[in-house]
């Protein structure tokens, strides 16, 4: 039972992650946001490694390029088009989009490494890319053809791509590297090629001036987003599977709709919900 309150809670968490992005993107560029939330995390992710294995592990010569990519998309271009977007896109519609995740990694597992996709697995795609087509034009998917999508829109589908490529990545990188040394070694990585963009964005002369809102969410995006979420997420996997795990990322849009609705004030209209729904279905359908 206890697992299944962590991958709730994990759920939770991310779509959380949402709202937090959205505050700390009024306070801060993109850039000085994703370093401090990736300085936090890997402060954490170190303990926690040192807790769960005895320390983070030599990286060897083979194994240093794998995980410098990974820091390079599952962090540094993530972070940076996931706080770009959420200065204009509202948590909820953000969630919706970036729940496609699963549907490109499927794809491209199918694509690059001869994953079988069946019948269902393609009805799952065609759900989920409805869906998210009724979140980002607010139910009139017809004005896609005629009207162009925000470019906040196209940085949170930036965050789509980015993490795609990290998961793939990640398949191979895995093989070698234990499921927390290797997020460890992606957010040390992602955080030293984050910090010559925020400190020209002029991090080092505004921090001091920072709300306590700006680090109350930075340190929930670090500590709860990124560290105790993936432990979470990846004790979870151990216990139940990788598949019965996934299953749980399909809440994430709908806790982040119902949180931004609760401290942001966004509205939650019936597109909104109803490309969360289809989104949420299809990934299940994808992967399952």
């Amino acid at each position: 039972m206890a697992v299944y309150v962590k991958l709730l809670l994990t759920a939770l968490f991310w779509g959380g992650t949402f709202v937090a992005g959205r505050i700390l993107a009024r306070h801060m560029p993109p850039f000085a946001a994703a370093f401090l939330r990736f300085a936090v995390a890997s402060a954490c992710m170190l303990w926690f490694v040192r807790r769960h294995e005895g320390g983070m592990p030599r990286l060897h010569k083979s194994q240093i390029l794998p995980a410098v990519l990974l820091g390079l998309t599952g962090v540094f271009a993530y972070n940076a088009f996931f706080f770009t977007g959420l200065k204009t896109v509202p948590a909820g519609r953000a969630a919706v989009i970036v729940a496609l995740n699963p549907i490109c990694i499927s794809l491209f597992s199918a694509l690059f490494f001869g994953e079988v996709l069946k019948k269902r697995n393609v009805l799952g795609v065609c759900l989920s890319v409805c869906g998210a087509i009724l979140a980002v034009t607010h139910g009139r998917p017809l004005h896609i053809l005629s009207d162009p999508i925000s470019r906040g829109d196209l940085a949170i589908l930036g965050c789509v791509a980015s993490w795609t490529a990290y998961s793939l990545l990640g398949k191979r990188t895995m093989r070698t590297l234990t499921p927390h040394a290797a997020v460890t070694a992606s957010c040390l990585f992602g955080a030293l090629a984050l910090l010559p963009f925020a400190l020209g964005q002029g991090m080092a002369a505004t921090i001091s001036g920072y709300p306590f809102e700006a680090w109350a969410s930075i340190v929930y995006l670090g500590f709860f987003g990124t560290a105790l979420g993936f432990t979470w997420f990846y004790q979870g996997v151990k216990t139940l599977g990788a598949a019965k795990a996934a299953v749980f990322i399909n809440f994430v849009p709908i806790s982040a709709i119902l949180l931004g609705l609760l401290f942001l004030g966004e509205p939650a209209d019936l597109s909104l919900l109803l490309g969360a729904a289809l989104v949420s279905t299809g990934a299940y359908l994808a992967n399952k």
